[in-house]
């Protein structure tokens, strides 16, 4: 399997899986519907690690652009490949947002509130404060990143191009680390902390016929891509900056 395509297809699953709980959560009808916060975190935790499982042995599932820019940005992934990263990876959150349109069709019918409808594809702010919850995403995907680089196994340097590949075993930590930033942090933006997750999904929204769908708000949307970029570009810096001390 290319990286490439490792990368698609992990990041169509993180997104079927994540964008899965919240429409089982927030949509009509539903088995789960109604069973909350905790559910959507534990179950974006484990999306996360399905996808890692799929795709770390091959493209070191980044599954996420902010976290190519820390490969990036540290040494480990040429710009060509970087670009290839996050090109499958907004191609993957788009294929997984519309199957999870596919498999919930029936209580997106049933659902008559936009705004619930619009979250199984994306972000939105609880209080909307754009300087705040920019920082939110900030800090969030700080988190992500800054912990992604102490594993045992990443590297800050080297010639390894895909530090993040940790195997089965080693998608665990990375589960844990996106499920206590969910319960931590994720209160105040639904912590997107993934560019391609929201900009992807969010897209898919605007272009399926869905019917009394929420617009796609674009003054917001920039916040959920251009967040985690700023948070990935601090992590990294700081961990280099110690490395070297």
């Amino acid at each position: 399997m290319t990286p490439f395509i490792a990368e698609l297809i992990g990041t169509s699953i993180l997104i079927l899986l994540g964008g899965g709980v919240v429409a089982n959560v927030v949509l009509n009808d539903t088995k789960g519907n109604g069973s909350g916060w905790i559910v959507i975190t534990t179950a974006w935790a484990l999306a996360v690690f399905v996808g890692v499982v799929i795709a770390g042995p091959y493209s070191g599932a980044h599954l996420n652009p902010a976290v190519t820019l820390a490969m990036y940005l540290a040494g480990n992934l040429a710009p060509a490949d970087s670009l290839s990263y996050v090109a499958a990876q907004f191609a993957g959150a788009m294929i997984g947002a519309s199957v999870v349109w596919l498999v919930y069709k029936d209580h997106f019918a049933r659902t008559d509130d936009p705004g619930l409808k619009q979250a199984v594809f994306c972000t939105a702010p609880a209080i909307r404060n754009l300087p705040i919850n920019l920082v939110g995403e900030i800090v969030g995907t700080f988190v992500l990143i800054f912990a992604v680089f102490y594993f045992k196994e990443a590297e800050l340097s080297g010639d390894t191009a895909t530090p993040i590949g940790l195997g089965s075993i080693g998608a665990i930590p990375v589960a844990f680390v996106v499920w206590v930033i969910g319960l931590a942090l994720g209160g105040t933006t639904g912590y997107a902390i993934n560019p391609a997750r929201d900009l992807g999904p969010r897209i898919v929204h605007a272009i399926l016929p869905i019917k009394n769908k929420a617009p796609f708000n674009g003054s917001y949307a920039w916040v959920p891509v251009v967040g985690p970029l700023i948070g990935a570009a601090l992590a990294t810096a700081l961990a280099v900056v110690l490395e070297s001390i």
